[in-house]
């Protein structure tokens, strides 16, 4: 793509792509975001000016049938010129499809990215980026259930399946739906500060603003597909308490239940075993406190309810590959860039 423009000055304009059949939350997500730190940031320096884009004019129906109306086409953005274009987001749904396929909508996206100091993509979104061309060789996620055909469509891109949202370079790429609005803020942090996005993310009443390194399916939100009322209050038990005694045992005489039968419904109904989501539930929690606290490994690892700072090195590096320090470093490394 050659040189990437340097960021633009404040208003920063970021362009939303739209087009038939994209995930309308794709855009809303992201534009309230980038609205909300404008009207925050108050007086004449605006830090966005976010527009909705399209490949044509006129109205695009959305996924969801919802009518959205771009500000500008891609070919009319190029031609106003100022300010330069800061970031290309480019949403997902079933409509990439068609985009991802066509040459020469997909030259035009390409067009637009070699004008923009930044280029990201919501959930499938990546298809698109993919296509053009703007993910060779480099880190990418999307959302979890279209993990595998990304990595099998585009074998140049290097396909993370478990963050909810991964930087490379000047190119974004983030999880299905909700994490497009995770992305946003940290592209907010980035430019006007931590601050600023935290007060926005309170504004938006987003529950815990989330670093890229969560996982896209955490414990907590997998539990829910347990069917029994007493599953799913233990399972909520669990993730408040991870250093508690989270033996079989315990949790059997919680729910009323033999060990045995226990072991058997949790296995059926959450698909996973009672050992295997204790560890999930102590490895997220001891994930938490690696990029929020200064605490050291073994206090992590007893917080989190591992038995030493060894056990913890165990279960991170058989599932992620790295040890707790290096998981620290890089998601500081991450939230600093």
């Amino acid at each position: 793509m050659g040189d990437v423009p340097k960021l633009a000055p404040v208003p920063r304009r970021i362009a939303l792509l739209a087009f038939p059949g994209c995930q309308s939350l794709d855009i809303a997500g992201p534009l309230e975001v980038f609205h909300g730190a404008s009207e925050r940031r108050g007086g004449h320096e605006r830090g966005y000016e976010p527009l909705v884009v399209g490949f044509d004019a006129g109205p695009v129906r959305s996924e969801s049938g919802l009518r959205l109306s771009p500000d500008l086409t891609l070919e009319e953005l190029l031609q106003a010129g100022t300010p330069p274009i800061d970031t290309l987001i480019v949403a997902g749904g079933p409509g990439v499809r068609t985009v991802a396929q066509d040459p020469a909508q997909c030259a035009r996206v390409r067009q637009v990215a070699a004008h923009a100091a930044r280029v990201a993509s919501v959930c499938t979104g990546s298809f698109v980026l993919a296509a053009c061309g703007l993910l060779d060789g480099r880190r990418a996620t999307t959302h979890w259930a279209y993990c595998d055909e990304l990595a099998s469509f585009f074998p140049n891109v290097r396909v993370e399946r478990e963050p909810i949202y991964v930087r490379d370079g000047h190119v974004w790429s983030s999880a299905g739906v909700t994490a497009g609005i995770d992305l946003a803020l940290a592209l907010v942090e980035q430019d006007l500060g931590a601050e600023l996005a935290i007060e926005v993310a309170r504004q938006l009443v987003v529950f815990v603003r989330r670093s890229g390194a969560q996982p896209q399916l955490s414990a907590q939100l997998s539990a829910q597909a347990a069917e029994r009322r007493a599953l799913q209050e233990l399972t909520g038990w669990m993730v408040e308490h991870p250093g508690a005694d989270l033996s079989i045992p315990r949790l059997a005489k919680r729910c009323g239940m033999s060990a045995r039968h226990f072991a058997r419904l949790f296995r059926q109904q959450l698909g996973i075993t009672p050992a295997r989501y204790v560890e999930r539930v102590r490895a997220e929690h001891a994930r938490r406190l690696l990029e929020s606290s200064e605490q050291s490994i073994e206090q992590v690892a007893e917080r989190a309810g591992f038995a030493s700072a060894e056990a913890l090195r165990r279960v991170l590096r058989r599932t992620l590959g790295i040890s707790p320090g290096a998981y620290r470093k890089r998601a500081r490394a991450t939230a600093m860039s």
